[in-house]
């Protein structure tokens, strides 16, 4: 089965927990576990943080976009902003860089992205934004029998 959702908001901070729950409540239909929501739930909220506060810095009336797609049991969630773009994706995905330390930012977006969901891919143009694609398959806990 296949399902599709779109999202458009506003970059502000209040969105972030908006963006989470939606994202929650979309992916629901698939009976996750409780790790598998607070993996995804995680994962978005890092994204769409990082749109507001790197990628939108000091612009005024910008959008969030937020894609999701579920194909079987994979979910895609796509976030987009076409804010200032990130000079050098891997150096920004590397633990604890932060290019906000007076912000208390721990530089742990990216990395937590990845280690919450299976696939992450970044692309980013100077001056023109960054979407951020993740995937992850839900329902892939191993069964535990019990020996008779």
């Amino acid at each position: 089965m296949k399902n599709e959702m779109k999202l458009e908001f506003d970059a502000i901070s209040a969105n972030e927990s908006f963006a989470r729950v939606a994202v929650a409540a979309f992916f629901a239909e698939l009976d996750p576990t409780l790790e598998e929501i607070s993996d995804v739930k995680t994962a978005v909220s890092e994204a769409v943080t990082n749109a507001i506060i790197h990628g939108y810095e000091g612009m005024e009336d910008k959008k969030v976009r937020l894609h999701c797609i579920i194909d079987d049991k994979v979910l895609q969630v796509e976030v987009v902003d076409e804010g200032h773009g990130i000079e050098d994706v891997d150096k920004a995905m590397e633990p604890m860089f932060t290019t906000k330390p007076e912000l208390n930012r721990s530089g742990m977006g990216f990395p937590f992205m990845e280690a919450f969901m299976d696939e992450l891919e970044v692309i980013s143009t100077l001056g023109q934004g960054t979407r951020v694609r993740m995937k992850k398959k839900i329902g892939c806990t191993p069964w535990i029998q019990d020996e008779d």
